[in-house]
């Protein structure tokens, strides 16, 4: 019931926050109505990959689920067994001798699977940076997940899950903390 209303006053206060935030993004780019960014990565560059880490790892989710995968950033980032910065974070995983990432062996699945990471679509990107500055600068839904470290996606059943204590299910991720 806690973990409940936690998140009904956190979707009012979105509400409230949002049409003043939407108004000063868009207010910013005068070129067109819909913004490609908020923020560039050499203007807030822990926001651009939280940003980019909400794009790749949770982009179709729906709003709570987005910002709960943004919110296990920060738990690590709070967390003495992980990387000091959020793009430290993001960036963790295995190198090889020469210092390159290891195909498919990072923390978030997105950061070293091969593939370009490009943000094609402009909206989910806006949102994504969105998110990303609602959850840190304003606090926004900040603790939705309950301290959880991990996730998965609802599709797949990791064998690491069975260490952990599951918190739940947010969106398309199910939530896990260190016992």
């Amino acid at each position: 019931m806690k973990a409940i209303m936690k998140l009904i006053t956190a979707i009012a206060a979105i509400i409230m926050l949002g049409a003043s935030f939407a108004s000063t993004i868009v207010a910013a780019d005068t070129s067109s109505d819909i913004p490609t960014e908020i923020f560039t990565k050499d203007q807030r560059p822990q926001l651009y990959c939280l940003a980019k880490n909400i794009y790749f790892e949770a982009r179709s989710d729906n709003l709570a689920g987005r910002y709960a995968v943004a919110d296990v950033v920060l738990n690590r980032v709070k967390d003495r067994r992980y990387p000091e910065t959020i793009c430290e974070v993001v960036r963790q995983g295995k190198q090889d001798s020469n210092g390159n990432m290891v195909k498919n062996k990072c923390q978030f699945s997105w950061y070293c699977d091969g593939k370009e990471d490009t943000t094609s679509n402009k909206t989910k990107w806006v949102e994504s940076q969105t998110i990303a500055y609602q959850l840190v600068v304003l606090g926004t839904m900040r603790g939705i997940t309950e301290g959880a470290t991990h996730y998965h996606a609802t599709y797949v059943d990791p064998t690491w899950n069975r260490r952990m204590d599951m918190i739940g299910r947010i969106g398309a991720h199910i939530f896990y903390r260190a016992p």
